[in-house]
């Protein structure tokens, strides 16, 4: 299932790097941007929104930099900036950009409502915007992401089958994203789609800037709340909090349920290793990150998007904005090799370094 999905994003991304080199005329997309025709000499400014979590810089900001110059026939420029978590800092960068003159900015928003006045400034000066793995509000040209609802789906069907028999009588504690990531509210919702109903859910919070630590003290609270003896298994909606979670059920004594996360961080798969976490979710990000810089560099030379965004999705303030999602996948020890391993994320010396080479042994990871 999996390799038929890569294979049709695969054939997808062909057809649009077929279009992004090609003189075709600009389409209403491309007008409604302001952006005038360019050839390969262009910027590209790339805000993510934090280094906490491994991803932006180990897979991100590097798979966008080399999709840019691979369209561009090592032309265009990507300019980058970190908000490091910090929403006024995001703005910030936006209007450096925007007095910059980027061509285009690829935005991932620490804060989707509070990033909408940026994106209008740019939107005012002629900058086109693609929405980044979260979709920002206000007058955005593009997004591409994962489908979120199907990621919180994901992970609470993993919860449901690790728990077994155990969902009947147990409790267990859900530990969301931020409230300020539209993805946190989405990865929530498709969560409880699969899990109301089927078990109990004892303590639920919304994870204050998705930090690890919060998620720590969150987590011992309603180990204080509930009962150690009344956890069963716990949604953690990434591995950044799992890591916070698995390290106060430790303290707790509790040992032995499962836990979710996303992302598929080195350390959340070297946890699923050893049994400590049960699964992530897989995010292919080369997918993502090479239809954000096609998006880009397309909006740049002031072409059409039709032949890359096939989907239109609704923000709060911009209807019909032209998407691609891409789809995910629930990575447990099974398919370490199949996912991670196979993709060229991590290497299995990566991932079974040091203590980890007997729990790899254990599982046939060699």
């Amino acid at each position: 299932m999996r390799r038929a999905a890569v294979a049709v994003a695969a054939g997808a991304m062909a057809v649009s790097l077929a279009a992004c080199g090609s003189a075709k005329e600009s389409g209403d997309n491309a007008d409604s941007t302001g952006s005038a025709k360019k050839g390969n000499d262009i910027k590209v400014g790339l805000l993510l929104p934090e280094n906490a979590t491994a991803r932006y810089e180990k897979f991100d900001r590097p798979l966008i930099e080399k999709k840019v110059k691979e369209l561009t026939d090592n032309k265009g420029e990507v300019v980058y900036a970190n908000a490091k978590q910090d929403a006024s800092t995001q703005n910030q960068q936006v209007d450096t950009m925007v007095t910059n003159e980027v061509d285009v900015l690829i935005v991932d928003a620490v804060d989707s409502k509070a990033i909408a006045g940026s994106v209008k400034k740019a939107k005012d000066a002629g900058i086109p915007v693609v929405a980044y793995d979260r979709l920002a509000e206000g007058p955005i040209d593009a997004y591409t992401s994962f489908d979120n609802v199907t990621v919180g789906k994901t992970q609470g069907e993993a919860l449901l089958k690790a728990l077994g028999d155990k969902a009947k009588d147990g409790q267990i504690v859900m530990m969301n994203g931020s409230s300020t990531d539209p993805n946190a509210a989405q990865f929530k919702q498709g969560a409880h789609d699969v899990l109301d109903g089927k078990v109990k859910v004892g303590r639920e919070y919304d994870t204050k800037e998705w930090k690890p630590e919060n998620a720590n003290s969150n987590m011992e609270g309603a180990i204080s709340a509930l009962g150690k003896d009344k956890i069963v298994g716990v949604y953690s909606a990434n591995d950044g909090m799992a890591g916070g979670i698995i390290t106060a059920l430790k303290a707790a004594g509790i040992a032995d349920i499962p836990v979710t996360g996303q992302d598929a961080e080195l350390a959340g798969v070297q946890r699923i290793v050893t049994g400590e976490q049960y699964m992530s979710v897989y995010k292919p990000y080369p997918q993502e990150a090479d239809v954000a810089a096609e998006m880009a560099v397309a909006l740049a030379q002031g072409k059409s998007l039709d032949s890359i965004a096939k989907d239109k999705v609704d923000s709060p303030t911009t209807k019909a904005v032209p998407s691609v999602l891409v789809p995910v996948v629930s990575l447990t020890k099974d398919n370490i090799k199949d996912t991670v391993i196979k993709d060229g994320i991590y290497t299995v010396n990566e991932i079974c370094a040091g203590k980890y080479k007997a729990a790899c042994d254990k599982i046939g990871l060699k």
